[in-house]
């Protein structure tokens, strides 16, 4: 019996005494692509134009900071949020990039190394940066302060964004299959046209999510040169 709503994205999976939720995020391995095959397929081509188009995207984005071999790192955690986004629109999968503890695993690392670089590597840069062109005198203080604060809070609002996201459009459609028993007949198939709706603006948000992540964490590290 579910004890409240929320509880629906983090079930009590385990064998054992062991908990079974987050060996989900490991079952995007299964989606690669069969590289070992001898004659590459469809699937493998269709991931190699997917990639190929995001590392040019990235590489025009990171600018001075490119250098060979740097955006995969940005593809590796697209394909891992994508694959994870996925995978939770099944039924009885865990959802794991709904949960602070993935997305802030994924995000804090990532702006923390950035800072560290840039701080050390090239501190005049990160001290211009907290400054505007054209800000006024008597205001650079209080940009200095608001700029401080954007920074530090980059990877809390990058990990809440996905979370949030994520959350929402299952709750949304927890909340719809609760109230299919007591509908009628006509009223029942009202409502599973709009849960495959929501199902396809699912998808595409998990799509959206994962490259948004992707772009945003882009533009951080294209900040710190």
């Amino acid at each position: 019996m579910m004890n409240n709503l929320f509880s629906i994205f983090d079930p009590s999976t385990n064998i054992f005494n062991l908990n079974l939720n987050w060996l989900s995020t490991f079952l995007g391995l299964m989606f690669l692509p069969l590289t070992f095959w001898l004659i590459p397929n469809r699937y493998l081509f269709f991931w190699n134009f997917i990639f190929i188009k995001l590392h040019n995207e990235f590489k025009l984005l990171l600018k001075n900071n490119y250098f060979q071999g740097s955006t995969f790192i940005f593809i590796s955690m697209f394909s891992f949020i994508l694959f994870n986004n996925f995978l939770g629109l099944f039924p009885y999968i865990f959802t794991s990039t709904s949960h602070l503890t993935l997305s802030l695993s994924i995000s804090l690392p990532l702006w923390l190394s950035f800072m560290i670089y840039g701080w050390i590597n090239n501190y005049n840069h990160m001290f211009i940066h907290m400054i505007p062109q054209g800000t006024p005198p008597i205001l650079m203080p209080f940009m200095v302060l608001i700029e401080t604060i954007s920074n530090i809070i980059r990877p809390g609002t990058l990990a809440v964004r996905l979370t949030a996201n994520m959350i929402a459009g299952h709750l949304l459609l927890t909340l719809l299959s609760k109230t299919g028993p007591m509908m009628n007949f006509y009223l029942s198939i009202l409502m599973i046209l709009i849960q495959i709706l929501l199902l396809i603006l699912e998808s595409a948000v998990a799509i959206i999510q994962s490259y948004v992540i992707a772009i945003l964490s882009t533009l951080y590290s294209s900040e710190v040169n």
